[in-house]
C-alpha cells in the first residue's frame, strides 16, 4: 500500500516518489513523454532515493528519448482513407455504411473495411473497431498460450485483456492472471509472444533481476530484439492521463 507520494526533481528530470512497503527500490519510465515514476521502500531515506536515481539517470535519459523519438499517430478519425495498424501492418480503412451489423473484415491486405449503419458517430466507430481488435487479440492468445505454457513450464489460469496507458502487460501472481494491453493488436505477432512470455516469467520472477534476464534468454533468447521492435513502432494517440 502506497503511504506516501511525492516529487522532486533531479539532473533536470521531474521525478515522482511513491513509498510503498516493498524490499527494492524500482524505476520506471513511461510512455508518451518518459515521466519518471519511482518505487521506493519505505524505510529509505529521501537521500538515499536521489542517489539511486543519480545511479541511474543514464538508462532515465536514455528511456525518454527513446520515447521522444517515437511516432505517433494524429487522433483518429475513424473516415475513409486513414491508416490503421493491424499485427504490425499498416492498412487504410475504407468505412461502408449500409444494413447488417457493424463489423470489419480485412480486405486484399491492404484495407480494414469498417461496415456500419447509417449515421454511426465517430466514437460508435471506433468502439466497433476496438471489438474487432479484441476478438482478434483474443484469436491470437489463445493460439500462444499453450505453447508458452509447455516451452515456460507456467500454468497462467487467466489471460485478459484491457486498454493500459502506461503498460504492455502485467499479471497478478497469486492469481496467476496475465493482462494483456488491446494496443498490442496492432502490433507485429512477434511482440506480442515477446509481452506474453514477458509476463509470464514474471509469475517465476517478480522483478526485473538477473535472474529473469537469464530466464528469457532460456525461453526467448531474441526477446530484446522483439523489446526494441515494439518500443520503435508507432504509438497510438492517446490523452495520456496518469
Amino acid at each position: 500500500m502506497t503511504t506516501e507520494r511525492r516529487h522532486i526533481e533531479v539532473s533536470g528530470i521531474p521525478v515522482e516518489i511513491r513509498r510503498k512497503a516493498i524490499k527494492n527500490l524500482h524505476v520506471g519510465v513511461y510512455p508518451p513523454d518518459g515521466r519518471v515514476r519511482v518505487a521506493a521502500p519505505e524505510h529509505l531515506d529521501d537521500e538515499a532515493v536521489r542517489l539511486a536515481i543519480v545511479s541511474r539517470i543514464g538508462w532515465i535519459r536514455r528511456q525518454r528519448r527513446s520515447f521522444t523519438r517515437q511516432q505517433r499517430q494524429s487522433a483518429r478519425e475513424m473516415v475513409t482513407g486513414e491508416s490503421h495498424y493491424f499485427a504490425g501492418k499498416r492498412y487504410l480503412l475504407n468505412v461502408l455504411e449500409g444494413p447488417g451489423n457493424p463489423r470489419v473484415v480485412v480486405a486484399n491486405n491492404l484495407r480494414l473495411a469498417l461496415y456500419v449503419k447509417a449515421g454511426m458517430d465517430h466514437n460508435s466507430r471506433q468502439r466497433v473497431l476496438e471489438r474487432w481488435y479484441r476478438s482478434q487479440l483474443k484469436t491470437r492468445i489463445s493460439e500462444l498460450l499453450p505453447h508458452w505454457e509447455r516451452v515456460t513450464g507456467v500454468k497462467v489460469e487467466d489471460c485478459r485483456i484491457k486498454r493500459m496507458k502506461t503498460q504492455w502487460g502485467s499479471c497478478n501472481i497469486e492469481a496467476r492472471r496475465v493482462w494483456l494491453n488491446l494496443e498490442l493488436a496492432k502490433k507485429a505477432p512477434r511482440c506480442l509472444e515477446y509481452i506474453l512470455v514477458h509476463e509470464m516469467v514474471h509469475l517465476l520472477e517478480r522483478h526485473h533481476t538477473d535472474r529473469f534476464r537469464a530466464l528469457m534468454d532460456q525461453f526467448m533468447p531474441d526477446w530484446r530484439l522483439h523489446r526494441d521492435a515494439l518500443n520503435e513502432a508507432p504509438l497510438a494517440h492517446e490523452d495520456w492521463l496518469y
